[in-house]
């Protein structure tokens, strides 16, 4: 069955040491996690008592071939047993294997999230911190990489992009990451970038700034606009676009650069209006429509922390290894995916958490899950 085809891409995943299977394999531990997370549960203590509960067990053999299911503490050695770097590497693998040939068009949204536990745990020297690559209009997180701190994302980031196959993509980040070596690690992988221009980057956004600010240069930029209403909230955003930048200072610092543009989004709430302008650089030549999309998507994979902590409660994880930590991290990730392209194919309009509590209620509905 189709499934099954999950547990094959966690065969190849390395241990930090030797293992022979006994009992359960590897793969098979990964995938009573997996399975585990589906349903929305948020430990190895919950997914081991579904796990080991008859009914399940039943389901294990049937559909996986599971046989036997690990107690609770060996369990928690498997995961430790995985490589991290290793298991990254099979997760982008299934990922891809689910991506459209054709990625022209696609957002590869590119932030960091800490686990905020860690930093209260004694063997963390700093709270971990955790680089997501996401693609946006897919709603799946392609690939992660672990720092040991915030203050490390910038060449976490610019290591993933080299590991990525991001050809025909457009690469977004926060102004963190408007490096310009993260901009060159960019074009080798014949993708785009658009990066936001904040203070770090001081000069830029004020040439920028001056630049939109001119009424008469402003009017020469291709415009579109966006208005959105949410529950009494009115939200209208536009985007300036050029690629006029002939005139841009220190524009050969940035490799490809050939357009720049602005988004104004104006907020109206309850009577209250407030703005905020937001300025951009980019490899490829966007049109103001494009901007405008490519900079939404960005806010994907805050979206995607955003789940890891409502249904996993991720940000109170107290596991100290630090081995269990980042694969459970990927392994919620692979589940959170699994139910969008889920949501995606089938059409369905319910939440997640609500898929997530049928699955724990029914098993059957788990193999919809893995089938899409």
């Amino acid at each position: 069955m189709r499934e099954n085809i999950i547990t094959q891409y966690f065969e190849e995943v390395e241990t930090t040491k030797e293992y022979n299977g006994y009992f359960c394999s590897i793969a098979e531990a990964i995938t009573i996690v997996i399975l585990g997370s589906i349903c929305g549960l948020k430990n190895i203590s919950q997914i081991h008592q579904w796990a080991d509960s008859s009914k399940v067990k039943e389901f294990l053999k049937e559909k996986f071939a599971i046989d036997s299911v690990p107690c609770y503490y060996w369990l928690l050695c498997l995961l430790k047993l995985v490589k991290p770097e290793s298991l990254n590497r099979c997760f982008m693998k299934w990922v891809e294997s689910m991506m459209p040939e054709e990625r022209e068009g696609l957002t590869i949204a590119i932030d960091g999230k800490t686990i905020r536990s860690t930093g209260k745990m004694g063997s963390y020297e700093n709270p971990m911190h955790i680089v997501s690559a996401h693609v946006s209009e897919l709603g799946m997180t392609f690939a992660q990489k672990c720092t040991d701190s915030k203050s490390n994302e910038i060449p976490a980031v610019q290591e993933l992009l080299e590991e990525l196959d991001i050809s025909g993509c457009l690469v977004v980040a926060d102004a963190l990451n408007c490096q310009k070596k993260t901009a060159a690690a960019v074009i080798p992988g014949k993708g785009d970038y658009l990066l936001c221009a904040k203070d770090n980057q001081e000069t830029l956004k004020n040439d920028i700034e001056e630049y939109v600010g001119d009424e008469t240069l402003r009017e020469g930029m291709e415009t579109a606009v966006t208005m959105e209403k949410n529950r009494g909230r009115i939200e209208k955003r536009t985007a300036y676009a050029t690629t006029d930048i002939s005139w841009l200072s220190g524009r050969e610092e940035w490799e490809g650069l050939k357009c720049i543009g602005a988004v104004h989004t104006e907020f109206e709430e309850k009577g209250k209006k407030s703005s905020e302008w937001h300025y951009y650089i980019s490899s490829r030549e966007l049109t103001a429509r494009e901007l405008l999309h490519h900079s939404r998507m960005e806010w994907c994979v805050e979206t995607m922390h955003w789940l890891l902590d409502v249904h996993f409660g991720e940000d109170g994880c107290r596991v100290e290894d630090k081995n269990i930590q980042q694969n459970l991290n990927m392994l919620r990730k692979l589940a959170i995916n699994l139910i969008k392209k889920h949501k995606e194919n089938s059409g369905s309009k319910r939440a997640i958490s609500k898929i997530m509590f049928d699955c724990l209620l029914d098993t059957s509905y788990i193999c919809e899950i893995m089938e899409n």
